[in-house]
């Protein structure tokens, strides 16, 4: 499995990256604290989650501002971590893609910009999974003391070429990892990104509120959650308590980044992407009209959209219509929505 990277331009400038890789229905995967698209490919951390979930859908992922492969520094504005900006940079992301209608998965500190996203846009979000996510930063359960001790060491030690200040949060997100796993995780703290960004980034999302949101969320939602996660202790039943209808799952674990070899990994998968196939199976073909079906046989041919107008006698322009329409009924966007419907009318 490959992935392709691309870039795009928020409406300040800078620049954010993102990748695609897998087969079906769009996933966008919403950048959490630590990211690199090219590490994690590599990574014995991440490289599951990739390889799995591009099984089940279209993946799209990539990194914000100020990590990863994006932009690091344009002037002063990468240092500008807000919902507000991440909610904005999302926004001109999901336009560049060309997603339409698409499921979000919301891991860790990337849950409240999916359920933002979500309670925004639910004519957008077909699905939302959230794991191991929280709907506030930590403002209102830790004292102004243990924040600055906690930025402290983030000033102290990110840059350091020794791990011994970043294992903390190695510790933290992966307990049960081996020596290699670690080694990864160390590493793709000060491949990420700089000394100013995380500290930056860590204020934003220590001060973020999205708690309001959640009875309002009209998104069908599952939520999966670590029991024994250091990381966002006891959130996951409480997301699912406050939006309505989601489904809670509770996994065997106590790590934040769940790893590959561990029993919790396959009911993870097993759990997303029955929830996932749930929406699918929700939007049979026998949902579109004879037109739209008729189209699709066509474009099953070989034929243009300027060829099916010509043979059935319509303009171009309702030609496209009817596409957005049946993209629109069966939950499908991006460059490969055409491939896909055409395989759903044949099957």
């Amino acid at each position: 499995m490959t992935q392709e990277v691309r870039f795009c331009r928020a409406d300040d400038g800078v620049r954010i990256a993102w990748a695609r890789h897998g087969s079906g229905p769009p996933l966008l995967i919403v950048s959490c604290w630590l990211s690199h698209l090219q590490h994690d490919w590599q990574s014995p951390v991440w490289r599951h989650f990739l390889d799995d979930l591009g099984d089940l859908a279209t993946v799209v992922r990539y990194d914000e501002r100020g990590f990863g492969l994006s932009d690091w520094e344009v002037g002063t504005e990468v240092a500008d971590f807000s919902l507000s900006r991440r909610l904005a940079d999302l926004e001109t992301l999901v336009d560049a893609v060309g997603l339409d209608r698409f499921a979000v998965l919301g891991m860790s500190g990337g849950a409240p910009v999916a359920l933002a996203y979500a309670h925004a846009h639910p004519e957008r979000v077909t699905r939302m999974v959230l794991y191991g996510g929280m709907a506030a930063g930590g403002l209102q359960q830790s004292d102004d003391a243990a924040e600055e001790a906690f930025l402290a060491m983030i000033r102290a030690g990110w840059a350091r070429p020794d791990p011994l200040f970043r294992r903390v949060f190695t510790n933290a997100f992966i307990p049960g990892a081996n020596e290699q796993q670690m080694e990864w995780m160390d590493e793709l703290q000060r491949t990420s990104t700089n000394t100013e960004n995380a500290v930056c980034s860590r204020i934003a999302r220590h001060q973020v509120d999205v708690a309001p949101l959640l009875p309002e969320v009209v998104v069908p939602t599952l939520v999966l959650h670590a029991e024994r996660d250091r990381v966002a202790p006891d959130w996951g039943p409480k997301l699912a308590a406050e939006i309505p209808d989601a489904r809670l799952v509770m996994l065997d674990s106590a790590n934040h980044v769940l790893l590959a070899d561990e029993p919790a990994w396959p009911v993870f998968l097993r759990e997303v992407g029955s929830f996932l196939g749930e929406e699918r199976a929700q939007v049979p073909v026998s949902n579109l009209s004879a037109r739209e079906r008729e189209i699709l046989l066509l474009a099953a041919e070989g034929l243009d959209n300027t060829a099916i107008a010509e043979q059935l006698t319509l303009s171009v322009r309702t030609v496209e219509r009817h596409f957005q329409n049946v993209y629109l009924k069966l939950g499908l966007s991006g460059r490969t929505a055409r491939a896909a419907a055409v395989a759903r009318v044949l099957a």
